[in-house]
């Protein structure tokens, strides 16, 4: 038998263990005991003459048992295992990037979520910058393993579940990300814990959508994206189907779930920061977008907001700029005008107000620019076009990355520039404060030139996933997704796999297209590898499997869980 799985969920010869939980020959341990090579466990292995030296002969050979069983995946781990050890070795102690001095120093409060100060706080408390690189990388190799499990236990072939988890060990831009003081690889893990919940079970239970619902919920404490992810968990209930009372209900669930986390989180939000809010950034984040596509010609508004319209210069300059820079119209109009009598009462609201009125006046511009932002996606090389935030940004560099004006290096130390609040003596607002990185947080950096050179070249040379690959994981994934609907043509296991693909899509393109509505930047792409890739992998799986059962090929009845010729040969 060549299935990893018998269609009634026993164990064959190949499975660690059957859907039952009956163990089979190469597990490490049996149902009570020490399992032997042949299949048959010990009941008291504990007390035996050498049982501990036999537990370990046992679990050394599982564990290689298990290796060769699924050997592209640990070939694929071993990389994304070496590649990591280099990232460590190569940059000390950790990339700070500007908005690390967010959560490191509370620079700019409430400006963003404020989740990753916990995991933060409680790593810096036993370790350095170092230690939490470290933790995010192992992280990542959390994520693939995450992914890998759930595509197996889904039914997918093990050589698709190894392709759906190559993009999140083996792209540099990932690495780079892991490598950096940063919340990005955390929202990424809750993603995927969210949805590894939601689909651990064969046929999902209400409980485990509630629970994976609230994990998608609670991800906003990392980034304010996460909102959207309601979105694709919703469409997931919906689509699971069972009558309209069932549907309703796992709606109701759903919506219940994600929202009680995002409560809990916002509560948090107000014991930390003393307000209520998710963060206070969302206008001027959309301002940029706005301000970007904006006709200001023909654009209807007040007179007090005439001057956040920008010029067609500094439209050029692109949806980062005009959010940020201390020359942008956002910036300038703050100290130009008092907001005594503005609609709202408030610089906010003006923001706010400016931004609808982009939105409902010039829609298709808005759009359109959205759009061709998305696309910018599947290219096949990695480039920073006009107006966008630079890549350079998320690339290994050859010497210790520093990002002008905020991370120096000067004198062999990490110098950080810290906001500071109020005016000087003639008025003006004070400038930043110069300040050596806490010792305590790592000390002096230190680069490894041959190794940052070697992670240099392979980001550079190609070691990131191609647009073309990506945008056929796209393909797939909408086809998978859409198969859901093909009842007829799918067994009730081949459609359990059509949902996972379903859930992987819908999650990849909200969150993908809510971090475009802001701005284009490669880092906000990063999502992609731990979304579509799987949603492709799975539509993949249930095309064959759809193709297969259009031709005749299985009869009615009779199709195991994974297809025999899709499966990896088990030895």
């Amino acid at each position: 038998m060549s299935d990893a799985a018998s269609q009634n969920g026993t164990a064959s010869q190949y499975d660690a263990a059957g859907q039952n939980g009956t163990a089979s020959q190469y597990d490490a341990a049996g149902t009570n005991g020490t399992a032997r090579p042949n299949g048959t466990a010990s009941t008291n292995g504990a007390s035996a003459p050498g049982g501990p030296q036999r537990r370990a002969s046992a679990l050394a050979s599982g564990a290689l048992g298990l290796m060769r069983r699924h050997w592209i995946a640990s070939a694929l781990l071993t990389a994304g295992l070496v590649l990591r050890i280099l990232t460590l070795m190569a940059y000390h102690p950790a990339i700070v990037y500007i908005d690390s001095l967010k959560y490191v120093y509370d620079a700019w409060p409430g400006s963003d979520p404020v989740g990753y100060k916990i995991p933060l706080r409680l790593i810096l408390a036993v370790g350095d910058l170092g230690t939490v690189a470290l933790v995010q990388h192992l992280l990542g190799l959390a994520i693939a393993v995450t992914i890998y499990v759930v595509m197996i236990r889904r039914g997918a072939p093990r050589w698709l579940g190894a392709l759906a988890i190559a993009p999140v060990l083996l792209d540099a831009y990932q690495l780079q990300a892991e490598h950096m003081i940063m919340p990005d690889v955390w929202f990424e893990a809750m993603i995927v814990a969210g949805l590894a919940v939601i689909l651990w079970q064969r046929t999902p239970s209400l409980r485990m959508i509630v629970i994976g619902s609230a994990i998608l919920g609670a991800s906003i404490g990392l980034r304010q994206a996460g909102e959207i992810l309601i979105v694709p968990a919703l469409i997931f209930a919906a689509a699971l189907g069972g009558g309209w009372r069932k549907v309703l209900g796992g709606l109701g669930a759903v919506t219940g779930a994600f929202i009680l986390a995002v409560l809990l989180y916002m509560s948090a939000s107000a014991e930390l920061t003393g307000h209520f809010r998710i963060s206070e950034s969302s206008n001027s984040l959309t301002y940029g977008r706005m301000a970007a596509v904006a006709d200001c010609a023909t654009l209807q508004l007040p007179a007090v907001e005439r001057p956040l319209c920008p010029t067609a210069v500094q439209q050029a300059k692109g949806p980062d700029w005009l959010d940020h820079n201390a020359d942008s119209p956002l910036k300038t109009y703050r100290s130009r005008y008092t907001l005594e009598g503005s609609p709202g009462g408030g610089f906010g609201a003006l923001v706010a107000h400016f931004n609808k009125s982009v939105e409902r006046q010039q829609p298709t511009r808005v759009v359109s620019a959205i759009l061709r932002d998305g696309i910018k996606l599947f290219a096949v090389s990695r480039i920073t076009s006009p107006g966008d935030t630079p890549i350079w940004r998320w690339q290994f560099q050859g010497n210790f990355p520093s990002y002008l004006p905020y991370i120096l290096i000067q004198h062999h130390a990490i110098v950080v520039a810290l906001p500071q609040s109020g005016l000087s003596a003639t008025g003006q607002p004070l400038g930043p404060k110069l300040e050596v990185l806490n010792p305590a947080y790592g000390g002096a950096p230190q680069v490894d030139q041959p190794i940052a050179d070697f992670l240099r070249s392979y980001q550079l040379g190609g070691g990131y996933t191609p647009g073309p690959l990506l945008a056929l994981f796209t393909l797939a994934g909408l086809i998978g997704s859409l198969l859901v609907f093909a009842r007829r043509r799918l067994t009730p296991e081949r459609r359990q796999l059509a949902l996972a693909c379903l859930l992987f899509f819908t999650t990849a393109v909200a969150v993908l297209a809510i971090s475009d509505a802001f701005e284009f930047t490669w880092r906000y792409q990063l999502p992609a590898l731990v979304t579509l890739p799987p949603a492709g992998a799975l539509g993949i799986g249930v095309l064959i499997a759809f193709v297969r059962k259009s031709r005749g090929r299985a009869p009615a009845g009779t199709v195991s869980e994974r297809a025999p010729e899709l499966a990896a040969p088990a030895k």
